[in-house]
């Protein structure tokens, strides 16, 4: 059975799922202890997370979400970004952001079914910002494409 929590203070943050999204360690610490952190599990395991970040009044921002490897293309990722967008709104947050990889073409597609937008592009983000090159799909990971919803 699936289901999908808040993660307590208490228990700990699930940083081997962030590190398969985001792979920079530094990166994904300098935002995971900020955010609140939601968990999918399947039989008391958990399969999935996402987190989600306050950036400024009104809006938040879905800074990772990742599925464990044996479980991708499931359609878990989708749920998690549709639990994500009615989390914000629950929390009366008045937009939702998100940013990938220019290279990430099947994330582009699944935040563009879930209805956010293309609003902008933050030039040569993962070459200025990781130590080591990016590659998805034979693409060099170069640009972060920014992506918003208003709730």
């Amino acid at each position: 059975m699936l289901h999908i929590r808040e993660l307590q203070l208490t228990e700990e943050y699930p940083i081997h799922l962030f590190l398969l999204a985001d792979p920079e360690l530094a990166m994904v610490e300098s935002y995971v202890y900020q955010s609140k952190c939601y968990v999918l599990e399947e039989n008391h395991e958990i399969i999935g997370a996402y987190l989600l970040l306050p950036t400024r009044p009104k809006t938040i921002e879905l800074v990772n979400i990742a599925v464990i490897t044996k479980k991708q293309g499931r359609g878990y990722g989708k749920e998690l970004v549709k639990h994500a967008v009615e989390t914000a709104r629950t929390l009366n947050y008045k937009t939702i952001e998100i940013g990938t990889g220019n290279s990430g073409v099947q994330q582009l597609s699944l935040y563009q079914k879930c209805g956010f937008r293309i609003y902008g592009v933050d030039l040569d983000f993962f070459t200025r910002h990781y130590k080591e090159p990016i590659f998805e799909n034979g693409i060099q990971c170069r640009d972060m494409i920014r992506l918003r919803q208003d709730l």
